[in-house]
């Protein structure tokens, strides 16, 4: 994974919750198409429809119930930022799935600003895997 320009943590607490989301979706999703063509030689079609099902909102939601027990105190406190963030529902998302899912997304936004790609790739790790044991 690049490594980004890391923030400061004070610089970072002054980001807003959607801008970490915006950061985190493209993050998650990059690491989701990663792992799916590590998974072997697939068509392209595939790839992008098993992307999807990973990185839509259910599926993050579902991540996040089994990922909460696992943050630390400032990623519950991003996490809740971003649950609680201001922004339009996309058209097929439940209201309470598109907020989880944009506070899982605030959350690894936040790590991956901060530089913390080893906490980043476990906790993405862990939440993948449990939606593939699903």
């Amino acid at each position: 994974m690049l490594m980004p320009e890391t923030i400061e943590e004070n610089e970072l607490k002054q980001l807003s919750a959607t801008v970490l989301a915006f950061i985190g979706d493209a993050v998650f999703e990059l690491l989701v198409r990663s792992r799916l063509v590590a998974q072997g030689h697939r068509k392209v079609r595939e790839l992008h429809l098993d992307t999807v099902a990973r990185v839509k909102a259910t599926s993050q939601a579902r991540m996040m119930q089994v990922l909460s027990s696992y943050l630390t105190e400032a990623e519950q406190d991003i996490f809740r930022r971003g649950r609680n963030a201001k922004s339009s529902l996309p058209r097929n998302a439940d209201m309470a799935d598109y907020r989880l899912s944009t506070g899982f997304e605030a959350v690894l936004g936040y790590l991956y600003l901060k530089g913390d790609l080893e906490r980043l790739q476990y906790l993405a790790e862990l939440a993948l895997n449990s939606e593939e044991q699903a």
